[in-house]
């Protein structure tokens, strides 16, 4: 089996690791590891880092047996948009690990719908590009596919058996439900970050201020170090789904206000108490 990987930042590139760690110790049928970045100095640091052992042209990832699209969420759909059937080898599999699905996945001509799995793997960090890139970011990790009735059973099994081999959970929903649910719980986290860190660096003295920081103001702004160019395009994908999560949080925040405002701290209280209880969940 060869396998492709277009985009080798901290996505893709740890799925490079994770595929030579699935081939090596556990004895795969991976033969060869293919990638391909738009960015030179990418693809030349991917091959330093191992994490693919070689860099090719796009025409001779379409070869491979599985290819995996790590690129921004635009960038997928703009693959999808230049190919045409001949430049595929039969019986492809195609996996997206895009963080939104809907626009992806209603992208996708019919001829080639059953060759493609759209996947998000529910893991990741705040680095990016191949230097970010690391074998054990995907393990023990949820993996969630979308809309997998209208992709080939054969695709379905290929995609299970690499994300189970890499040591993957695989959750299965409708990418509309996805979209939804991981806009309040991802996307909105970022939207919060990069707010919380430019009101910081608003203010007239930031330097002084983040002289004093301690571990709770970077937990919250950890988020804010993520690409700029990702984010975006995903917040362009999933646009209603985040303002919609963050009308909910508007809505709680300013509950938090009006009850700092009305000194009502037995309401505080409660509605901290409240907020607690998600740990129960997590």
């Amino acid at each position: 089996m060869k396998i492709g990987i277009i985009g080798l930042g901290l996505m893709g590139g740890s799925m490079g690791l994770a595929l030579k760690d699935l081939s090596q110790v556990h004895n795969e049928p991976i033969h060869r590891i293919l990638g391909y970045d738009n960015n030179p100095l990418h693809a030349q640091q991917a091959l330093n880092l191992g994490l693919v052992d070689e860099c090719v042209e796009l025409s001779e990832i379409w070869q491979c047996d599985v290819v995996f699209l790590s690129v921004p969420v635009s960038g997928i759909v703009e693959l999808i948009h230049s190919l045409s059937p001949d430049m595929l080898q039969s019986n492809i599999t195609l996996i997206d690990l895009g963080g939104a699905k809907v626009e992806i996945l209603k992208s996708i001509p019919s001829w080639l719908r059953q060759s493609f799995v759209g996947a998000h793997p529910m893991c990741g960090t705040e680095f990016f590009g191949p230097s970010a890139a690391f074998g054990e970011l995907y393990r023990n990790n949820i993996v969630i596919l979308a809309d997998v009735e209208q992709s080939g059973s054969y695709q379905v099994e290929v995609a299970k058996d690499i994300f189970i081999g890499i040591g993957m959970k695989i959750l299965k929903m409708s990418s509309n439900e996805h979209d939804k649910h991981i806009a309040l719980i991802s996307h909105m986290p970022h939207i919060m970050s990069y707010a919380l860190a430019n009101a910081t660096l608003s203010q007239e003295d930031p330097q002084t201020i983040l002289a004093l920081v301690g571990g709770g103001f970077r937990s919250m702004s950890r988020l804010s170090k993520s690409s700029p160019q990702m984010w975006k395009d995903i917040f362009k994908q999933n646009k209603q789904n985040v303002l919609e999560a963050m009308s909910y949080f508007q809505e709680k925040f300013d509950l938090a206000r009006s009850l700092l405002e009305h000194d009502d701290w037995d309401g505080l209280e409660e509605f901290m108490a409240r907020a607690n209880t998600l740990q129960k969940f997590l």
